[in-house]
């Protein structure tokens, strides 16, 4: 699994070498090879006889972390999708992307992307999954912005990733608090103390930075907002990230951590409750939209809705129709994606406004956007798969378990109601996407070019898609028992037996179905009668609005801040940052009796070392009191060379010697460069502006040998000096313990500081190469 997870990832490396003969080989054909060879790799375990499995391998030992995956049905069903999906939306973007494109961007992007999923859904350490979570965070605010020449794209590209990544915070915050209870990392041992859980005083806690983790990846309501901005990715991305994947990443982790919330009444309000609104909320909205992309980004809202409030309902037969439309809506929706993108891709346009009539000129698209439009809108047809999940969605909105609380009561009581009001206008949606695209009177003076049959690359992605629609609604059993209830039992904990029909008799959840139907045929064809009723909701208020006023309100209130102490004063700067030292320092010092004397185990003081100890004051106070440069430089030098000596006599030699060489290059550089150096002159400021200055002064001096002082006295922990001298020859092969400390000990920081130095080298040598010959 750890080979599958990083293979895309390691792969990665190649693209731009690869993208080099896009001209003759596009390199999306080096590409569709990976996500395929995954889904070949993890497609042979599915099977009746099909048992968990789990890999680790160390990571950080010392804190008990490893890289453990972890496959079960649940994982199995995501790491299908993402490389199945992943495989054909491939093929797709082949076709889709012209070979004038950034195809490297594009595809170390997408494949970034996958390796991330793949993690996050095989991960069973937690802080893992966050690691891969922040991971899809990135890699989608790349790809929604590969056009990043577009404001809209990197408008979208910005707030997917500030709402995305406060939620995966969120996140963390819970994994954290989840890790201090149970004491472990492992996901599956979390649950295995799901007692220990729900007996503490946290568990509200961990169940909203939990849920603030899964709603804004699942773009549930209010959280909805970013992913129709999203759509500005190109179709391939669309496809992928917004209709089979990572919004199905926020639904996979309430699947994953449903079994420890499962008997806790809190659970099933927040999630089922989110999710009918998102539901009914997305659903109305969507018929709004006048972008085909816009149309599918809110059915994917309120898809993603109806398989929240599944998995918030918590019997095992609401588990199993979430897992069924998880791949349903994988299927059509994934379809309609790409149909949406051929469309724009022979029209020049995605405004169904200018669109109509155009099944004569796109037959076999028209014919694939029938099948997966009408089976997003549960049309009761017995070869359509998203009916099957529609219906059971309404058979268990009808049998919600008991509950106590009276709000809980309340929603189980409107959640049918709501169910239906969401689905009529999915009923709406569907058939204002397929017939105000493919029917009616053609507009061919409106569009950017001429329409015609999308070449027959571009189809057979969409077309495999609707294949599987209708063959997972001709044979629905045929996924159930080898593969869908694998993926519910992982969540619910109970063997799953659960056997698909098309006709359950003349039952409640067969009348709501005809209810939609009824509906939602009266308000599509009637739409223009009711459509003013979004002047008034929702009018003019709009979650955008609030989004953008408050990141609007920072950039003035940040502005207004940062004007405050920002002003070209590097005295003021440095009198900000040593006072905030003082106060901080003090007041943690006070806070933890830190102001301690003791004057035990100290070395004796002789008349040598008191009157070098004068020479360095006297030298500080001289630079301060210098009328030129040259003195000042030689004074400095005297205080420096002074610090030397203090190291001799205290038998520090390599100290000694690493002062005496660093004094003597910055005496020698400031004497050759003195000449540059501003005269020295003697201000006149204030009283108030001296004070200040003596105060800062006295105090960051007086602060600086308090620590002094408290290092010495306040033995809170055991010295790690004896660690350093007994380990040195063994550990690091050297009894030089300082060299040892900074080679071998700490090696790792002593690498980062060259580094920065190396990095600040080469800054400086750009600034003198690209110095205008002005001199500017």
């Amino acid at each position: 699994m750890l080979f599958a997870v990083l293979l895309p990832l390691v792969l990665t490396l190649l693209i731009p070498f690869l993208s080099k003969f896009k001209d003759k080989v596009h390199t999306g054909i080096f590409v569709f090879f990976i996500p395929l060879g995954i889904f070949i790799f993890f497609v042979r375990f599915i099977g009746e006889g099909f048992s968990p499995e789990l890999e680790s391998y160390p990571w950080i030992p010392s804190l008990g972390i490893s890289l453990d995956f972890y496959l079960d049905g649940l994982s199995l069903l995501f790491v299908l999708l993402i490389s199945g999906i992943g495989a054909l939306v491939t093929f797709y973007s082949i076709f889709y992307l012209h070979k004038s494109e950034k195809l490297a961007h594009f595809y170390v992007y997408l494949l970034l992307f996958m390796t991330a999923m793949l993690g996050v859904v095989l991960s069973d350490n937690v802080y893992l999954l966050y690691t891969f979570w922040e991971l899809t965070s990135i890699s989608s605010f790349l790809l929604i912005g590969y056009w990043n020449h577009r404001e809209c794209s990197r408008y979208g590209a910005m707030k997917s990733m500030l709402i995305t990544v406060f939620g995966g915070l969120s996140m963390l915050g819970a994994f954290m608090l989840l890790h201090v209870i149970t004491g472990v990392t492992s996901v599956q041992q979390m649950i295995g103390s799901v007692d220990l859980i729900l007996s503490s005083d946290y568990l509200p806690l961990i169940m909203t930075l939990l849920l603030l983790g899964a709603f804004t990846k699942s773009a549930q309501f209010p959280f909805h907002i970013w992913l129709p901005d999203a759509m500005e990715a190109p179709t391939p991305v669309s496809a992928y990230l917004h209709s089979a994947t990572m919004v199905k990443a926020g639904i996979f982790l309430v699947a994953r951590f449903s079994p420890i919330f499962h008997g806790y009444e809190w659970f099933f309000i927040v999630v089922s409750g989110i999710g009918i609104i998102t539901l009914c909320w997305a659903s109305y909205m969507a018929v709004r939209q006048t972008d085909l992309k816009g149309i599918l980004a809110f059915s994917t809202v309120s898809q993603l809705g109806m398989i929240m409030a599944m998995l918030g309902f918590g019997t095992e037969a609401a588990v199993f129709a979430a897992v069924f439309h998880i791949l349903n809506h994988a299927t059509f929706k994934g379809s309609l994606f790409m149909i949406a993108g051929i469309i724009d891709h022979e029209s020049g346009t995605r405004d169904i406004r200018k669109l109509g009539g155009l099944m004569t000129l796109m037959p076999i698209s028209a014919t694939l956007a029938l099948f997966a439009a009408l089976s997003m809108a549960g049309v009761p047809l017995p070869f359509l798969n998203g009916f099957y999940s529609k219906e059971l969605f309404f058979e268990n909105s009808l049998h919600i378990g008991d509950t106590t609380l009276w709000i809980a009561s309340f929603l189980k009581q409107a959640i049918p109601y709501l169910a239906v009001f969401g689905s009529i206008f999915t009923f709406v949606y569907s058939m204002y996407f397929l017939f105000g695209t493919f029917t009616g009177k053609q507009k061919l003076e409106q569009l950017p070019k001429k329409p015609h049959e999308a070449p027959i690359g571009m189809l057979i992605a969409p077309a495999i898609l609707v294949f599987g629609v209708i063959f997972i609604g001709l044979f629905p059993n045929l996924f159930n028992e080898t593969f869908l209830a694998h993926a519910a039992e992982a969540i619910s904990g109970e063997d799953t037996h659960e056997h698909i029909v098309y006709w359950h008799g003349l039952k409640p959840a067969f009348y709501m179905s005809l209810i939609v139907v009824a509906f939602g045929t009266l308000l599509y064809l009637f739409r223009k009668k009711w459509w003013s009723i979004y002047r008034a909701i929702p009018g003019s208020l709009s979650f955008n609005r609030v989004y953008n006023g408050i990141l609007k309100g920072l950039d003035v209130y940040t502005a207004k801040l940062t004007k405050g102490y920002m002003n070209g004063s590097l005295r003021r700067y440095t009198a900000l940052i040593v006072s905030t030292i003082i106060i901080v320092t003090g007041l943690v010092m006070a806070g933890t009796n830190g102001f301690t004397f003791k004057t035990d185990d100290l070395a004796p003081v002789t008349i040598p070392e008191i009157l070098v100890g004068i020479m360095v004051i006297a030298g500080a106070v001289g630079t301060i009191l210098a009328k030129n440069n040259v003195a000042a430089i030689i004074i400095l030098g005297v205080s420096g060379y002074g610090q030397a000596l203090l190291f001799v006599f205290y038998r520090a030699p390599d100290l000694a010697l690493t002062q005496l060489v660093i004094e003597t290059i910055t005496v020698a550089l400031l004497l050759l460069c003195f000449h540059h150096l501003p005269q020295l002159s003697r201000r006149t400021e204030g009283a108030g502006f001296r004070l200040t200055n003596a105060v800062i002064a006295v105090g960051f001096g007086t602060l600086m040998t308090l620590i002094g002082i408290s290092a010495h006295s306040s033995k809170w922990f055991t010295a790690i000096s004896d660690y350093f001298l007994e380990t040195s020859h063994d550990l690091g092969g050297g009894d030089n313990v300082v060299n040892v400390i900074l080679v071998d000990m700490r090696g790792l920081d002593t690498l980062f500081e060259i580094t920065v130095l190396g990095i600040a080298a080469f800054s400086i040598y750009s600034l003198i190469k690209l110095r205008s010959k002005e001199g500017e």
